[in-house]
């Protein structure tokens, strides 16, 4: 316990030593940051780093789009979970939400043959998913704890039946393809793709990946600090006393709802972009296990947790592509064994740190009272 406390003290130190410098000291380390996460495809090349981060089976800048929209989706799901404490497991459902919107709007296999450009169709999908969230939120307003996970699972069930058994409409495991790109051109050349078919870079979608995250973190912050984050936290913290208080929870718990549904949906509509194909398949009960794993490992109810929580679920199963195990495990591909990789490492995290990689202060405030209490006097 003591080299747990001694090695872990310099993160909330440090993040309350920062808190309290003036702005204009505060914001040139947040340009720092962006700048640096905008030259991440660039350090691929760089000899000494290079191989330690280039992964085997897919391409660098492929893999740091998948952490963008693996980020952003931690952002969306800690709104729910860690801002206004309702757990759900079901947020994949939100994903193929936005996902199929654009699909069935942009695709030219679509049965509505409407073929819209997708800088019209994403903000369509977000409102869709909002009002998917609505729909969800609606009923389960007098839920908690584990009655809530089961309604939201059920949901993600629907969705994905729906997605298998209506060929007609969501075409099974048939599928979307030809779902157009971004428009963008250089020089006369397309950015994202040659003819609006085939990839020719990852690093496009990246850097629109970022912008997008910096625009929602922003958005998220915001709120955070505003009247309808006070009202989550004290929905989170005690749904009966906040309402004695005068809090509106049905209120602000669709507004939860909603607003972690829009930002799911928007990361849907970016990997319908990207990958240009979507069908059944896409949408497992374990994306949203994993998503939820980034978030309570990273640090549930802060920014930066989830950012990190969501970058690790992404490149970890992609950094074991190609490594091998040794001969005598029986097999040579570690990626085999991602999850089982991944799931000793949460384990290891939850063990030396409950609170999560880079807790709330809040939340690491409770977590040390309690340990507090619950130690011997």
């Amino acid at each position: 316990m003591s080299f747990k406390r001694h090695f872990f003290d310099w993160v909330p130190a440090a993040r309350r030593a920062f808190a309290r410098q003036p702005w204009f000291l505060r914001w040139p380390v947040y340009l720092v940051l962006i700048v640096a996460a905008f030259l991440l495809p660039e350090i691929g090349s760089v000899p000494v780093i290079g191989p330690q981060i280039i992964t085997s089976g897919i391409d660098w800048p492929s893999a740091l789009f998948n952490i963008s929209y693996y980020v952003l989706l931690a952002l969306g799901l800690n709104v729910v979970v860690g801002y206004a404490g309702l757990l759900d497991l079901g947020y994949v459902g939100f994903f193929a939400v936005g996902t199929y919107t654009v699909a069935l709007l942009t695709s030219s296999v679509s049965r509505w043959h409407l073929q819209w450009p997708v800088v019209a169709a994403v903000p369509v999908a977000i409102a869709v998913t909002m009002i998917a969230g609505l729909i969800l939120g609606w009923p389960t307003l007098r839920l908690r704890g584990d009655y809530l996970a089961i309604v939201t699972l059920g949901f993600a069930g629907i969705i994905e039946d729906i997605a298998i058994n209506t060929p007609n409409f969501l075409r099974g495991d048939q599928g979307f393809t030809n779902i157009p790109h971004p428009p963008g051109h250089h020089n006369g050349k397309p950015i994202f793709s040659i003819d609006g078919k085939t990839v020719i870079d990852a690093k496009p979608y990246f850097y629109l990946g970022v912008c997008v995250i910096i625009l929602i973190v922003i958005v998220v912050r915001n709120l955070d600090r505003s009247r309808v984050g006070r009202s989550w936290l004290a929905i989170r913290e005690d749904e009966e006393a906040a309402e004695i208080m005068g809090v509106r929870t049905i209120k602000y718990k669709l507004w939860a709802f909603a607003i972690g549904a829009a930002i799911g949906g928007l990361g849907g509509g970016l990997f319908a972009e990207y990958n240009s194909f979507v069908n059944d398949a896409t949408f497992q009960l374990q994306f949203s296990i994993l998503i939820l794993a980034g978030v309570v490992m990273g640090g549930a109810g802060n920014i930066a947790g989830a950012i990190l929580g969501g970058a690790l679920i992404s490149y970890i199963p992609d950094r074991l592509r190609g490594v091998e195990f040794p001969s005598w495990t029986g097999t040579k591909d570690a990626f085999q064994y991602r999850f089982l990789i991944f799931g000793a490492l949460i384990i290891l995290i939850m063990i030396f740190r409950p609170q999560g990689l880079i807790p709330s202060r809040r939340r690491a405030a409770e977590l040390e009272d309690r340990a507090k209490e619950a130690a011997p006097q």
